[in-house]
């Protein structure tokens, strides 16, 4: 059986020909292309964009609506198709490229940023 990293939430530790592999694998990979050199679009949007392009990021604001409401400060990656959200973890850094500027999670949320 699949243990879970504490860090970025990934499974390991199957043992060969284990049940799961595949679908573990797939999600281990989804997520590491989510938040690994983390870059996002925006973090003010309160509403989905109409038409995302696939792979793109953004950190979900206070008061988000739709697909979005209830997700404050996490990431929503759309790809294949849909959004799919990460929870960031204290100390992740992101880039907001509407802003030009990198912030860090921090137990009360994402910080101001400090331009680059």
């Amino acid at each position: 059986m699949a243990l879970t990293d504490p860090n970025l939430g990934l499974a390991y530790g199957w043992t060969l020909g284990e049940s799961g592999w595949h679908t573990g694998m797939d999600a281990n990979l989804k997520r590491l292309g989510a938040i690994v050199g983390l870059s996002v679009k925006d973090r003010d949007l309160t509403a989905p964009p109409a038409s995302p392009a696939d792979g793109d990021r953004y950190i979900i604001p206070a008061g988000a609506t739709g697909a979005w409401s209830g997700k404050a400060d996490q990431i929503a990656l759309w790809i294949d198709g849909a959004w799919e959200y990460h929870a960031p973890k204290v100390g992740w850094l992101a880039y907001i490229e509407d802003e030009a500027v990198l912030s860090v999670c921090k137990a009360t949320g994402w910080s101001i940023g400090a331009a680059i």
